[in-house]
């Protein structure tokens, strides 16, 4: 089951199969920031439903990273409806699935000891998590700063580490940030809640992923949208201290 929480004005965060996507409507149109796992189809369209919106108003499909439970129905969109699917330069090739920057099933039964992991991998399966859900044609991202000409104008902030080309995005007018991965607020891996990092068996380079916060903590944020978890309201200086703490 889905639930959608309208965070500000126009801005909702879905929380789907242990995964996150959110929303950002402006008029009739919407931003979509990630898609959710592969077999989250059904709750997407159903999350945008509840706002009143249809498919065909998803103005773009902006991906934070190209892990399977992110950009699950994202060529779903783009293939039926032409949405444009973008995502930072480095992460178009993963986004293709020229590779796979993406904790491994061995990694996985390694750390199978630690609570939660296996049950965790069970519900990613039934999910579509290692369904090929390869985007056909994504976009890059603008080399230039600023804000994208789409609903809730947002900013790409590049924090890779998670994936070599992980972007968050900022919202500038509603002080909202949504953080993707780069920063997490609960995962069923992990055994508390609150901001911090992903389990290092998920990052592609931990060390970049540490220091890609120092991109988060400049921001003027105080409404902290993670890929997984719930919403954090506080500012992103604050988040980004705690996070460190915990790594």
């Amino acid at each position: 089951m889905t639930e959608t929480v309208e965070v500000a004005a126009g801005i909702h965060l879905v929380h789907g199969s242990d995964t996150n996507w959110v929303m950002v409507t402006e008029g009739s149109a919407v931003t979509l920031v990630d898609s959710g796992y592969p077999r989250d189809r059904a709750q997407l369209l159903r999350a945008l439903a509840e706002i009143g919106r249809w498919p065909e108003d998803v103005a773009a499909v902006l991906l934070t990273h190209a892990h399977s439970d992110h950009l699950g129905s994202a060529e779903f969109l783009h293939r039926t409806y032409g949405t444009p699917v973008l995502a930072h330069a480095r992460e178009v090739p993963h986004a293709r699935r020229e590779f796979l920057h993406q904790v491994s099933l061995g990694r996985v039964l390694a750390n199978a000891w630690r609570p939660g992991v296996l049950p965790w991998a069970v519900r990613a399966l039934r999910a579509g998590g290692k369904s090929e859900t390869p985007v056909s044609k994504p976009r890059s991202l603008p080399g230039e700063a600023g804000p994208l000409d789409l609903p809730g104008r947002p900013v790409p902030v590049a924090t890779p580490g998670h994936t070599d080309g992980h972007c968050a995005f900022f919202l500038p007018q509603a002080g909202v940030l949504v953080t993707g991965d780069a920063l997490m607020t609960a995962h069923p891996t992990a055994p508390r809640r609150g901001p911090q990092l992903l389990p290092a068996m998920f990052d592609t380079d931990r060390a970049m992923a540490l220091e890609s916060l120092s991109a988060l903590e400049r921001l003027d944020a105080d409404v902290l949208l993670p890929g997984h978890g719930p919403v954090h309201r506080g500012s992103a200086r604050e988040a980004v201290a705690t996070a460190r703490e915990r790594a």
